[in-house]
């Protein structure tokens, strides 16, 4: 029975926390805590990684391997669940959590840091899915609406405080106990899983059949970033270029192998039929992740570098973004449908107007409007994306409902790792390639953000379309919220 049909009752929080529960769940929180500020604590730690490891060619690296790690286990602790119980899960992925980001920590070059960040990122990966998991497992259905609530909050606070503790250890002591910190939170998370989940739903394996795991699918997106990734190192226009269109075909064939595997799909079918709300959807979602992940990655090398301000300075910028996010996702979130229609269009035209600003404020050294960019980016997702998102499941067929609701946050993870491999080529082309000196930092400044634009009209375009779509029918998902 949906969670709609059943009767509606006041929450006894005092209760949920007496039982257990609630300091069970903020307990599993501390995963989706570990990944979601180490995923934004970096940017604002990379001026002092690459001063003291070199390797400035390899910065979009580092979010694109991290990434491709969480795909990945995201993909495998739904089937490892049918497996080993979910305490085995939980605290096997806080330890490899930990295990590499004290392999980050201890790096003595960008090779080793490398490797870091894709352990940590299979880790991250695996803790987060493992948390959506645990609510269905643990938790009575009653308080499902609450608990992914306190979700979203958690992200929202791990985004906003990640780059500012990342800039504060950094300041403090140094960029390796940025890492170390998170090692330490890994451990304890793993240490103590044996004793927090205790429950039956985490101690017994329910004896399911998983799925098969598309081992191939994933293999190809791998091999296809990488490609791209490896196109923007010791650039030549023929090498570069082979190994840019191989990459490219590699991820068009990934969606393709997705798409005839129906047994091990991770995507709905007519994934990008921009004649759908599901398809223009997917591809604002993809378009957008694309072309926003060179500020995240980039913003704060090139402020520091170019302009003087500080490593916290660059943190409190990259947290706006994410404050003006999780707020105006509060805001908009109890609009009515017939706002909705308004409401992408504008989220749409704050996340291309962002894109714009950047490629004018970041290579002027205007701080204050790189500001004023950072908040439009941030807000456009964060008024858009709620209804996005609801528009696109709502759409989607119902034998792929949820298909598709968990193929949202992959695609989402999918264009990170892209944004990023493409980045490091726009920058290593523009001046990186030959180190961190103040021409080549203001060189990629000026080609970085403007080389994305083109991509950033492909999400307006397509978040117009979806907003046409919206206006002219109401879906029963969207009549029920009202």
């Amino acid at each position: 029975m949906s969670t709609r049909d059943e009767p509606e009752t006041a929450l006894d929080w005092r209760a949920l926390w007496a039982s257990g529960d609630l300091a069970r769940f903020i307990f599993i929180s501390l995963g989706i805590m570990l990944h979601a500020t180490n995923e934004t604590m970096v940017a604002t730690i990379m001026p002092a990684m690459v001063a003291d490891i070199s390797g400035v060619q390899f910065v979009g690296w580092t979010l694109a391997i991290y990434e491709l790690g969480s795909i990945t286990a995201g993909a495998a602790a739904g089937r490892m669940i049918s497996y080993l119980p979910l305490r085995s899960n939980m605290a096997g992925a806080a330890f490899l959590y930990a295990a590499g980001a004290l392999t980050c920590a201890l790096s003595p070059g960008m090779d080793w840091l490398l490797v870091g960040r894709l352990i940590q990122g299979l880790g991250g990966g695996a803790l987060v899915a493992l948390a959506f998991v645990s609510v269905e497992r643990l938790f009575p259905r009653l308080i499902w609406p609450q608990l992914f609530a306190i979700i979203s909050v958690v992200w929202g606070t791990a985004a906003f405080s990640g780059p500012l503790i990342g800039a504060l250890v950094a300041e403090a002591w140094s960029w390796r106990w940025s890492f170390g910190l998170f090692a330490g939170g890994g451990l304890v998370m793993a240490t103590i899983s044996f004793i927090v989940l205790s429950a039956p739903g985490a101690t017994q394996t329910r004896g399911e059949v998983a799925p098969p795991f598309p081992a191939t699918a994933l293999g190809c997106l791998a091999v296809s970033v990488m490609l791209i990734a490896y196109a923007g190192v010791a650039l030549d226009i023929v090498r570069s270029g082979l190994l840019l269109a191989g990459g490219l075909a590699g991820l068009a064939l990934f969606f393709r192998i997705d798409a005839g595997r129906p047994a091990s799909r991770l995507f709905p079918a007519r994934l990008f039929d921009a004649r759908t709300t599901l398809g223009a959807g997917m591809i604002m979602v993809f378009a957008f992740s694309v072309a926003t992940v060179a500020f995240t990655i980039y913003g704060p090398l090139l402020l520091t570098r170019l302009h003087g301000i500080s490593a916290l300075t660059a943190g409190y910028i990259i947290a706006a973004e994410a404050i003006s996010w999780s707020v105006l996702s509060i805001l908009v979130a109890n609009a009515p449908p017939r706002r909705e229609r308004a409401i992408i269009a504008t989220g749409a035209l704050m996340i291309t107007a962002g894109i714009v600003g950047f490629a004018w404020t970041v290579p002027s050294g205007s701080i204050p409007l790189v500001l004023a960019c950072a908040l439009l980016q941030g807000g456009g997702f964060g008024i858009a994306w709620p209804f996005i998102t609801r528009l696109i499941v709502a759409s989607a067929a119902p034998s792929e409902t949820t298909i598709t609701s968990s193929a949202i946050p992959t695609l989402q993870r999918i264009g990170y790792a892209l944004g990023a491999a493409v980045a490091g080529i726009i920058a290593n082309a523009s001046g990186f390639s030959g180190g961190l000196s103040a021409a080549a930092a203001a060189n990629v400044a000026t080609w970085l953000f403007l080389a994305f634009i083109p991509l950033g009209a492909v999400g307006l375009a397509a978040g117009i379309i979806i907003a046409r779509d919206a206006g002219r029918r109401h879906t029963p998902v969207l009549e029920g919220d009202a």
